[in-house]
């Protein structure tokens, strides 16, 4: 089938652009010396997982439990959650999960690990427990001066493993708190046999935090425009394209597409909501559910109505989970067609 044939919006992925972005972040880490667990959400499929698992990675992350479930009935049984798991609900859940799955979870407070321990000890099971430290950007995190209390916690119960350590993004400028913390647990008597760093960008200064011994990454195996803008990646490892037709152009300078924010979503980068690879001028700058308004003023050529175009989204995550289905493409015939499994899974 031709992608011509594909009623729009459609999501392409170009299936050269993602294999050659699957290998060059595998030898990435090889070079370093990182174990390399990529992150799903970005794709939320697993035969895009298993050909990451292919070239080298060493299991996968999920953000939620639900998403783990589809991953693991997949197949995939190496499976971090870099998330505090909160809720008797969701720990039974995470404690199912583990009974035959190798299952890393993260916390960063007393009450998410004794939630954890409760939950692996109905299953009378061990689950592997890692500390998230609060980085630069505050989000989740324990504080520094909280680290080996919990730690110990972790290792004082029967049903939980003290794994090691993990951070988002690792950032350099988080290498002194995360030596700190190493140090901390070393006099306390506390192996830590992971750290585990995260992040599209941060990726790049890995060789700068050599305590890492894994590398988390989403974005990589697509890219977006957000990733072009910050200088992490090129136009040309762009995977992923929104196919938009223009279905209606009521001025010279104004188009409109059917893609709006229940395809493209809402987020921007310098106030446009993504990329036209026909018209590198043009801006894509409000988006009302099911129209996506382009500006042309600084165009030379411009579309007509039923001319279809190629967005570079801002945020290929939020794209995949917006889309039931995702098409990967190579010399414009469909290869394969990918229903997202884990779409929605946001529990």
């Amino acid at each position: 089938m031709h992608v011509d044939e594909l009623e729009t919006p459609s999501v392409l992925i170009d299936l050269d652009r993602m294999e050659h972005n699957i290998a060059r972040m595998q030898v990435f880490c090889n070079e370093r010396g990182l174990a390399f667990r990529p992150h799903i959400k970005t794709h939320k499929i697993p035969a895009i997982a298993r050909l990451q698992l292919e070239a080298g990675a060493v299991g996968i992350a999920c953000q939620k439990v639900s998403e783990a479930e589809v991953f693991s009935s997949a197949g995939i049984n190496d499976i971090q959650i870099p998330y505090n798991i909160v809720g008797a609900r969701k720990t039974a859940r995470l404690a199912d999960l583990a009974l035959y799955n190798r299952v890393t979870v993260s916390a960063d407070h007393p009450t998410v690990v004794a939630g954890l321990a409760d939950a692996a000890r109905a299953n009378d099971i061990s689950i592997r427990v890692l500390i998230e430290l609060a980085t630069d950007i505050q989000r989740a995190g324990a504080a520094l001066d909280d680290v080996v209390a919990l730690a110990k916690k972790i290792d004082a119960d029967p049903n939980l493993h003290f794994a090691g350590l993990l951070l988002y993004p690792s950032n350099p400028v988080m290498r002194p708190v995360l030596q700190e913390a190493i140090e901390r647990l070393s006099r306390a008597g506390i192996g830590v046999d992971v750290v585990s760093g995260g992040g599209t960008g941060a990726a790049r200064h890995a060789h700068e935090l050599p305590e890492l011994t894994e590398l988390r990454v989403g974005t990589y195996v697509f890219n977006d425009w957000a990733t072009v803008c910050k200088g992490w990646t090129a136009l040309d490892d762009c995977a992923m394209a929104v196919m938009a037709t223009v279905v209606s152009r009521p001025t010279t300078d104004r188009a409109i597409l059917d893609s709006g924010s229940k395809t493209l979503a809402s987020e921007t980068v310098d106030g446009l909501y993504g990329f036209i690879l026909e018209y590198p001028d043009a801006r894509i700058y409000k988006l009302n559910e099911e129209h996506g308004y382009v500006d042309l003023s600084a165009c030379d050529d411009r579309p007509v109505i039923g001319d279809r175009v190629h967005v570079i989204p801002v945020h290929t995550c939020v794209v995949t989970n917006l889309h039931d289905r995702l098409y990967g493409v190579r010399n414009g015939e469909i290869e394969v067609s990918w229903a997202v499994a884990a779409r929605g899974k946001v529990w």
